[in-house]
């Protein structure tokens, strides 16, 4: 029969830690759980990646593995220490025998089979393997962030290809960008009597043509003309929740932020909504708007636009 090297199929150091076999097994469990695996030959990578685990991460079934030596490759052929089981038996580390349902290696029968107490069975494979969380991102309109909303979400179903479930799931009112919406239960399947793990929902907002969003304030570009900035003025405008009448304070510049309390995204406490000024040209497109606009330089003829260059 072939030795097997548990460290190598696990892709670990034989000095790895309890806390990177863990990762490691994690990974790879999920990478070739056969309910939601494309890989070749997954189940039987599955099998070899959950006994390797099984006798790493149990310190004394670990240190009998060790005993056999490190010298031995992947490969090669093996036989275990003549009188091996007796002695290990004999020494009170009777930890590894018939394990109910799990269909192991020669390798591992051949060292282990045997000596004593059931590694357990039950579950896919004879071991109880976490489902583990997913993480996805899910776009969702300012509007929706207002006011909360309901929304449905596909799922392809494990190891039927083709085949998709519906989840009706609830956006938060007042949830913002970076946030996550967990939905128990809906992640990568477990084995056994374990669990499926959750899915995470990272919320990201759309491009929206007027509102931007930081945190929970809002803000927009609100274009005033030259006039208005400088008289003051008093001007309809819209929000996401619904049109104001603002009031330009005379003397207003272009970047000014007019603010509206407590009209942002609602939360403890809501965030606050604001209006940029931005100043809107008129075309000189006329006899009169070009006569206008030199009356203008006139009156204005010591000003200096560029000044602060200077």
């Amino acid at each position: 029969m072939e030795y097997k090297d548990y460290y190598k199929i696990m892709g670990v150091a034989r000095d790895a830690t309890p806390d990177e076999l863990k990762k490691a097994h994690r990974k790879l469990a999920r990478k070739y759980h056969p309910d939601v695996s494309k890989e070749k030959n997954a189940e039987a990578r599955f099998k070899e990646i959950a006994e390797a685990y099984e006798v790493l991460r149990d310190p004394e079934k670990r240190a009998a593995y060790d005993r056999l030596g490190a010298n031995w490759q992947a490969g090669q052929e093996f036989r275990p220490p003549p009188g091996w089981q007796a002695r290990e038996q004999a020494e009170g580390r009777g930890f590894f025998g018939e394990a109910g349902g799990f269909d192991h290696s020669d390798f591992f029968d051949a060292i282990f089979r045997g000596m004593g107490a059931d590694l357990g069975g039950g579950g896919f494979g004879g071991f109880d393997t976490g489902g583990e969380d997913q993480h996805a991102k899910i776009q969702i309109t300012l509007e929706d962030a207002y006011q909360g909303a309901t929304r449905t979400l596909q799922l392809s179903v494990p190891g039927k290809r083709g085949q998709a479930r519906s989840i009706e799931f609830t956006i938060p009112k007042g949830i913002r960008a970076g946030q996550q919406i967990r939905l128990a239960g809906q992640g990568v399947p477990g084995t056994g009597k374990s669990g499926a793990g959750d899915l995470y929902l990272e919320v990201e907002f759309l491009p929206h043509k007027l509102y931007r969003a930081e945190g929970r304030d809002v803000s927009m570009t609100l274009p005033v003309a030259p006039w208005e900035a400088a008289l003051g003025a008093q001007v309809e405008a819209p929000t996401p929740t619904g049109w104001v009448e603002v009031t330009i304070p005379a003397g207003s510049s272009p970047g000014s932020k007019l603010r509206l309390k407590g009209r942002g995204l609602p939360g403890k406490p809501a965030g606050d909504f604001y209006f940029v000024l931005q100043l809107a040209q008129p075309p000189a497109g006329s006899k009169a708007a070009k006569k206008a606009y030199e009356d203008m330089a006139e009156a204005f003829k010591t000003f200096d636009p560029r000044a602060a260059l200077q």
